[in-house]
């Protein structure tokens, strides 16, 4: 008797994850799954469980899988899930949030210093010969104020890194309670007045959609830092880059996209003051195996009742 199948939209999954899922058989639908491949796999081996890992899990695929019980992300953001498709089939959707957190926290870090400390602009002109000793200042984060929007597992772990800089840290998170005494609740009317940067890492949902817009930028301090390792439909980006173009946004660190991949050409390339990384803040080794075993260890958890 052939065992029931697990589907992951990707290519692998790591080992210690695959070592959990013995009684099924995983099939992998590769990189960049469509649709129409996902619903052709489902067709094929009726899943009882989807790992997302790439690509959108929608009604269609839902409805060509009878035995699908759980759709488990690889990951945090369940954006790509239909989750009301999902619930009106009485399909669980699982998250593997925090799994990736270290990472992505890390990353937006790194976002931030390489903005507030020119760091890609002055490696080019160091390529290229130059010596900007005598002409260059970068922007000091001690004392300075960031402003998160989000306080899940990233938002606080990227906090913490911010608090241990000597920043003050202003946060917005409706959902967020026991705060540490170094995150101060405020709302986003203060996040937008009172941040020399901000950070977000919050769920895209449809009411946050082009949260940061030319409204809600105009109301930022002159020369705010944006740093955005979450989704890329929370900025309006014809509304960034005239910001950027402007000063009233002094530079940008950006590893989401309204459109991913990112297409070529698009208005953010060769603009020096936004740095752009490809959406792979949790890719890191680690994060590979806690988001892969988090993802199995979700779905086994619903198909074991």
């Amino acid at each position: 008797m052939s065992k029931p199948v697990f589907l992951v939209t990707g290519a692998d999954l790591a080992a210690d994850a695959l070592a959990l899922l013995g009684r099924y058989d995983v099939v992998y639908a590769g990189a960049k799954p469509t649709e129409a491949d996902l619903v052709a796999l489902c067709q094929r081996h009726n899943p009882v469980a989807i790992i997302v890992r790439y690509g959108a899990v929608n009604a269609a695929v839902m409805d060509a899988a009878p035995a699908l019980k759980v759709i488990s992300k690889h990951g945090s953001g369940t954006d790509t899930i239909d989750k009301t498709a999902a619930a009106a089939r009485g399909i669980q959707v699982v998250a593997a949030a925090g799994a990736n957190a270290a990472a992505v926290a890390e990353h937006a870090l790194a976002l931030l210093l390489a903005c507030a400390k020119s760091v890609v602009a002055l490696n080019q002109r160091m390529h290229a010969g130059h010596w900007d000793k005598a002409t260059h200042k970068s922007v000091e984060l001690e004392g300075r104020t960031v402003g998160l929007v989000g306080l899940g597992a990233i938002g606080l772990r990227f906090a913490r890194m911010a608090d241990a800089m000597g920043m003050r840290v202003l946060g917005f998170d409706p959902y967020a309670k026991d705060l540490p005494a170094y995150v101060q609740p405020v709302d986003l009317a203060t996040i937008w007045r009172d941040s020399d940067a901000i950070s977000l890492h919050c769920p895209l949902t449809a009411d946050n959609r082009g949260l940061l817009s030319a409204q809600t930028l105009a109301a930022c301090k002159k020369g705010v830092i944006i740093v955005n390792t979450a989704r890329g439909g929370l900025i309006d980006e014809a509304a960034l880059l005239a910001a950027i173009q402007s000063g009233q946004v002094a530079s940008a660190g950006l590893d989401s996209f309204a459109v991913e991949p990112m297409s070529a050409p698009h208005p953010f390339h060769g603009e020096p003051r936004i740095t752009l990384s490809p959406h792979i803040g949790g890719v890191t080794a680690d994060a590979y195996v806690k988001m892969g075993v988090g993802a199995a260890r979700n779905a086994l958890a619903v198909l074991n009742g």
